[in-house]
């Protein structure tokens, strides 16, 4: 009869250490979190200052793409003139950010 023990000592010792797979698993959550989530949680943050730091007067783009004017401030919502004639209530979170400086338009 045939001696399995060195194939099963083979067998064995080919196998990877679970710790290993342990530190590999970690390395690549924190390469996502460093590559992915930070960036976004700091984006987050910058646009919650700019959203408290808003007032009347300001110029902003809402979330769907809406610029307009900010007329009015309410606890959890602005009032934004899009129009001479039309204004709407918007959330605080559907703010976009601040139009940029208007560019001249050039006609041909």
């Amino acid at each position: 009869m045939m001696d399995t023990r060195p194939i099963l000592a083979q067998a064995a010792a080919s196998e990877p250490s679970p710790f290993a797979s342990l530190v590999l698993m970690g390395l690549i959550f924190g390469i996502f979190y460093v590559v992915l989530i930070l960036p976004m949680r700091r984006k987050q943050q910058k646009l919650d200052q700019l959203v408290k730091s808003l007032k009347a007067g300001d110029k902003v783009i809402i979330n769907p793409g809406i610029f307009g004017t900010i007329v009015g401030v309410d606890d959890d919502a602005f009032q934004v003139r899009i129009d001479d004639k039309t204004r709407i209530k918007v959330l605080k979170s559907s703010v976009a950010g601040l139009q940029g400086p208007e560019t001249e338009k050039t006609e041909k």
